[in-house]
């Protein structure tokens, strides 16, 4: 009985330390500050390692501006469009915006 009992708050220590990761989380995201992450919000905020390492700063990562310089270049609209297609999987009930939950929920 005991061991069900440590066991059960364990587990509810544990769901409430990752309910607060996820919120921490979703803050990075929420620039208004409205508890939910549009796809705007998630575009500008992922944008910013696509900026980082374009260093000239012409809208397309060269492979030399990839890391280990290896991959494909790409475009920064072909970026948007796959973070786009992201958001949506990520939306699962399809409101037009992420929650915590969704935001940290791995890709389908």
């Amino acid at each position: 009985m005991r061991l069900a009992a440590a066991l059960a708050l364990l587990l509810a220590a544990s769901a409430a330390l990752a309910q607060d990761t996820r919120s921490e989380y979703l803050q990075m995201f929420d620039s208004d500050g409205d508890g939910r992450v549009s796809e705007a919000e998630y575009l500008a905020y992922m944008d910013r390692s696509f900026r980082s390492m374009d260093s000239n700063g012409d809208g397309i990562l060269e492979t030399g501006e990839l890391p280990g310089n290896r991959g494909r270049p790409i475009a920064l609209t072909d970026f948007q469009d796959n973070l786009r297609s992201q958001f949506r999987k990520l939306d699962r009930n399809h409101d037009g915006y992420l929650n915590a939950r969704e935001l940290t929920a791995p890709p389908r």
